[in-house]
């Protein structure tokens, strides 16, 4: 990094945040957790479906899992404990206890098929796995092609007091019949694992920052899934360096934050953890996508916090009684996993009279690099302001540092930043450099004062007659339009190669064409961004566990469907 590109960033640091965070080599986020459940023994740490966890009962819940893991299945320091959970009280009792124990905790989708499933545990060799009974028999289909000795099955309502956990166990089984029949011998009630894991003592490991707490996997939109190996100093970093973004604004030990993306998700992962950090009460979102009862939720907690994405926002705007969201208590909302589109952004701070702060990161660095100050107070368009003791640079693809104002590939370096792939030393090799620069694979670009803007995947790049296309750009100006409900933007190629933008469309309203698009895309984009063709779909689209489009799969099934009209046609 040249002198005179060192750190302006700092320059617009808002006053109370620091420059620098400080890690230690004894920092981990087992000793995080008991110092945090110590200072906030008796708040509610988490709620979910109306019953909650104080954080001594998460503390003693973690601590039995712990023991049970160490003395009834024998699991050593080191071994890999796949939790396949959605947002339930369960998760962050099983997530502390695995790592209490001194194992490595690998998310895990709870929507994967059989064949994904398989991929994550043969590849990190789990040996032991907690999944939701819903998702058992996906487990069952596999468990002999794996590693797997363990398997520790939870129901919804395990840590719902009597009579309700009762009451939703049955209703959830033989009412709604959402749980498929499955076998699997000698399977471990969740229950049963608390019970006898409280008469239990748990055997303390010294953990260090250098040891792995966590091999978590890509989402797999560029290929086959990579676990990024995340260290104990990673995430506890990661948290110091958000915890410091937001200390001018949130208070510790008063505060309550609306999780509703997935905690297998590293962004959710990272927040929960870090407003775990500060005391504050986390309500986690099983089913985000009933947007019906997510409302709901939303009208009758008063939030300080509230994290999501750009498709989550904007199916809320969208929900018929949006305007009922009690947002008078809201000091940040925070959107992270995808770009947020203007018109999303615009719509809810006309909505709420709050802005959505966008921030930016990816699994490798645990995650969060980049993020717009508290203080704004509309939509910046960007992704925001290195975090402390993060470098941010934009390199050409030599791995030259360019001027600001410049596109290039943004490349971090940061104690957040992870050690590697799980045993994929090319992979590794290929991104991290020996200096600690990780290549991220996002183009962008940095101002003078140090503020980034994320344009896009390179790999999701268009190319028209030499002319580099952004479908960030092309997509957020297609969404100005009110019938627009999602859409995605994508290269066609002609038989001579050459690629123009198809932008596919998911409508709301049946009167929209394509003309209209096209013109409402001249007079807001330069002629050759222009999309060239215009298609339709009934469906929605296909998304990411966050609800990011894959452009990837839509790509695939808009070839798949060119090849099938064009066979017909023959």
């Amino acid at each position: 990094m040249g002198r005179d590109m060192e750190k302006s960033w700092l320059a617009q640091y808002p006053k109370d945040v620091p420059g620098d965070i400080v890690v230690h080599d004894t920092d981990s986020l087992d000793a995080m957790m008991a110092q945090t459940c110590t200072r906030f023994a008796q708040r509610t740490a988490f709620v979910n479906l109306d019953a909650s966890l104080s954080f001594t009962d998460l503390e003693k819940s973690a601590k039995a899992f712990a023991a049970f893991l160490q003395s009834a299945l024998g699991m050593k320091r080191g071994d890999r404990v796949a939790i396949m959970l959605p947002n339930l009280l369960q998760y962050p009792v099983a997530l502390f206890g695995t790592l209490l124990a001194g194992c490595i905790v690998v998310n895990v989708n709870p929507l994967y098929t059989a064949r994904e499933l398989k991929h994550q545990l043969m590849d990190s060799g789990a040996k032991a796995i907690v999944v939701l009974d819903n998702f058992a028999k996906t487990v069952e289909e596999v468990l002999g092609e794996t590693k797997v000795e363990h398997v520790i099955v939870s129901r919804i309502g395990d840590l719902f007091h009597f009579p309700k956990a009762q009451l939703t166990n049955f209703v959830v089984k033989h009412v709604r019949h959402l749980v498929p029949e499955w076998h699997i011998e000698r399977a471990i009630p969740f229950a049963h694992v608390i019970k006898e894991g409280m008469e239990t003592p748990l055997e303390r490991q010294a953990i260090s920052a250098g040891d792995t707490a966590f091999l978590q996997y890509t989402g797999g939109t560029t290929g086959i899934p990579k676990g990024a190996i995340l260290t104990h100093g990673n995430l506890v970093a990661n948290v110091r360096q958000t915890s410091a973004w937001v200390a001018g604004v949130l208070e510790e030990g008063n505060e309550t934050a609306v999780i509703p993306l997935p905690l297998y998700h590293v962004f959710a992962l990272t927040v929960m953890l870090t407003f775990f950090a500060l005391g504050a009460t986390s309500v986690l979102i099983t089913n985000p996508r009933d947007v019906e009862s997510f409302v709901k939720e939303l009208k009758h907690t008063r939030y300080s916090a509230l994290v999501g994405v750009n498709t989550l926002f904007n199916a809320l705007l969208n929900a018929p009684d949006a305007a009922e969201i009690n947002a008078s208590g809201a000091k940040i909302v925070v959107a992270g996993g995808m770009a947020v589109q203007r018109n999303v952004a615009e719509r809810w701070q006309r909505m709420f009279s709050h802005p959505i702060i966008e921030g930016y990161g990816l699994t490798e660095t645990s995650p969060i690099v980049c993020a717009n100050p508290l203080n704004i107070d509309t939509y910046t368009g960007c992704i925001g302001l290195p975090l402390p003791s993060t470098e941010v640079a934009i390199r050409n693809d030599d791995g030259n540092e360019l001027p600001r104002g410049e596109t290039g590939e943004i490349c971090v370096r940061g104690p957040q930043v992870m050690s590697g792939y799980w045993n994929q030393p090319d992979e590794t090799a290929r991104v991290l450099g020996a200096d600690g620069w990780l290549r991220t694979g996002d183009l962008g670009a940095m101002d003078e004062q140090g503020y980034v803007r994320l344009l896009d995947r390179k790999k999701d790049i268009i190319v028209v007659s030499g002319f580099k296309v952004f479908p960030n750009e092309v997509e957020d100006v297609v969404s100005m339009l009110p019938e627009v409900a999602e859409c995605a933007a994508i290269a066609e190629r002609d038989e001579a190669g050459n690629e123009s933008v198809r932008i596919v469309v998911v409508r709301k309203d049946s009167a929209l064409t394509a003309e209209r698009i096209v013109e409402h895309c001249r007079q807001n984009l330069t002629a050759y961004k222009v999309p060239r063709s215009v298609v339709f779909r009934d469906t929605p689209m296909p998304k990411s566990n966050i609800g990011k489009i894959l452009r990837r799969v839509v790509r695939d099934e808009e070839r798949a469907r060119m090849t099938k009209l064009a066979e017909q046609a023959a």
